[in-house]
């Protein structure tokens, strides 16, 4: 199984450059994006939860890709739709003696989808509404990558959404054309 990256800065942007496509996968993503603590069972995650998140992911990549291209088209079913995820609330954590005796996360109750969704959705209403943050966001260079991250290099001149993976691939290309061309 392919790991997931999450170099874009935002857990909506790593959920908009890469929507789990199958329930196993939407479980993995959620342990690894910490939606969910590690270990918690998440039996009730099926195509449905696929489905909804994928949507997610459709809507804040609509709304993001208008905000880059400077369209300011916001009102509509996306916005709607991304609004009313955001207002259910989040899973409850709350912190428990782990194996070793010091305190670790855990959720008071089984996550359901939508209180997961809310998180996604939450911070992307956050991001899409403060204006430093929107100044950072940026399309990766990379030559077939749609991947969106925030540029929090030192004078904002990031061009790659992973340097170890689209940055990497430039390096090579412009290494071949030379030597090769």
């Amino acid at each position: 199984m392919v790991a997931w990256r999450f170099h874009s800065g935002r857990l909506c942007l790593d959920l908009m450059a890469e929507p789990p496509s199958d329930a196993g996968r939407l479980a993995q993503w959620l342990h690894t994006a910490g939606l969910v603590p590690a270990g918690t069972p998440l039996d009730a995650v099926d195509g449905h939860w696929v489905e909804r998140f994928a949507e997610l992911a459709r809507d804040i990549d609509g709304l993001v890709r208008d905000e880059l291209a400077g369209h300011g088209r916001y009102a509509g079913p996306r916005l709607d739709h991304l609004n009313a995820l955001a207002a259910a609330p989040p899973p409850a954590p709350r912190a428990v003696p782990g194996e070793e005796g010091r305190l670790v996360r855990a959720l008071t109750a089984p996550p359901d989808c939508g209180a997961l969704l809310a998180v996604v959705a939450r911070d992307a209403v956050e991001l899409l509404t403060d204006p430093a943050t929107r100044a950072r966001l940026r399309q990766c260079e990379g030559e077939r990558c749609r991947r969106v991250y925030l540029d929090t290099s030192r004078g904002r001149r990031r061009r790659w959404c992973s340097s170890e993976m689209c940055g990497n691939r430039e390096r090579v290309a412009r290494h071949r054309a030379r030597t090769h061309g």
